[in-house]
């Protein structure tokens, strides 16, 4: 289940309300395009902007879209333990296979206290808990003997989602814990590298609009064949970077809205793709062959 291409979907919106159809579809095509996973109400899905009930809302419209032949993973963490265990007790309800529980944001705990935070919601998931570290958002690093800990620990932590950006870091991650754990690329640019480094896969961006490069980049390289893997890294790398040029997932909504996808526009205080970002994203779009030709 953890391994592979994941797509951290965008949460639609049309007439500023969750687009339910427009959901539907894109997990249509992340299916049809053989992905692995699934992940919806992640930071991709501007979960802090929704309500409970539309939270509610997306995580039932996945699950019944999918309908089984992907796992469906819900973002579920938030800054307090207590909420954090409701929040994937819900998920757990509402159909999720898995949670993704990203590291406490604002309140900086220690080492020791992120140890007990994500050792009370494995305890208490009842699905297995993908651990997301993103120093960037949320200011504080899961350090890899803290990881280690939890791997060794609590048998509901099944992965990390590492996007310190540190490949040393994801290094010592897979060589401290190995089997025990599947560490997926939080980062879409350094997935390659991460999988050089023992990583089973990502958790991707930019799979919400070419699924099937992403996926095919992760399985060559996987399948022992590294120079294709690189092959594709280095054709998807532009397009990556593009759709990173402001706040995620400012530019991926903006590049669905260019191809007629579903996606509409972020909400405040996520604002839309500025004037100034719009035609270098554009032209990312056009020299992959998604605007005018080639895919």
């Amino acid at each position: 289940m953890f391994s592979g291409c994941i797509t951290a979907l965008v949460t639609p919106f049309r007439g500023g309300r969750l687009d339910v159809r427009g959901l539907r579809a894109n997990v249509a095509f992340q299916v049809s395009s053989g992905v692995d996973g699934v992940l919806v109400n992640g930071s991709t899905g501007e979960a802090a902007n929704l309500s409970d009930a539309e939270s509610e809302r997306a995580v039932r419209t996945v699950v019944a879209a999918a309908r089984g032949r992907v796992p469906v993973i819900v973002g579920a963490g938030t800054n307090s333990t207590t909420k954090s265990v409701r929040a994937v007790q819900r998920a757990r309800r509402f159909g999720a296979d898995a949670v993704l529980v990203v590291a406490p944001y604002y309140v900086k705990p220690t080492q020791e206290g992120l140890y007990r935070h994500f050792r009370a919601v494995g305890d208490a998931a009842g699905v297995p808990v993908i651990l997301y570290n993103v120093p960037g958002r949320s200011s504080v690093n899961v350090l890899p003997a803290t990881i280690e800990r939890l791997a060794r620990d609590c048998p509901g932590l099944v992965a990390v989602k590492e996007a310190s950006g540190n490949i040393d870091q994801t290094s010592d991650i897979v060589a401290r814990c190995g089997d025990r754990l599947a560490v997926l690329s939080g980062d879409d640019s350094l997935t390659l590298p991460i999988l050089a480094a023992g990583g089973r896969g990502v958790i991707s961006v930019t799979s919400n609009i070419v699924p099937r490069d992403v996926r095919r980049m992760v399985e060559e390289f996987l399948a022992g064949r590294p120079a294709e893997a690189t092959r594709l890294h280095l054709d998807l790398f532009p397009l990556t970077k593009a759709l990173f040029i402001e706040t995620n997932p400012i530019p991926v909504k903006a590049a669905m809205g260019m191809l007629g996808m579903a996606a509409g526009e972020p909400r405040l205080p996520l604002v839309p793709l500025s004037r100034e970002s719009r035609p270098a994203l554009r032209r990312a779009l056009r020299a992959y062959g998604l605007l005018g030709g080639r895919r």
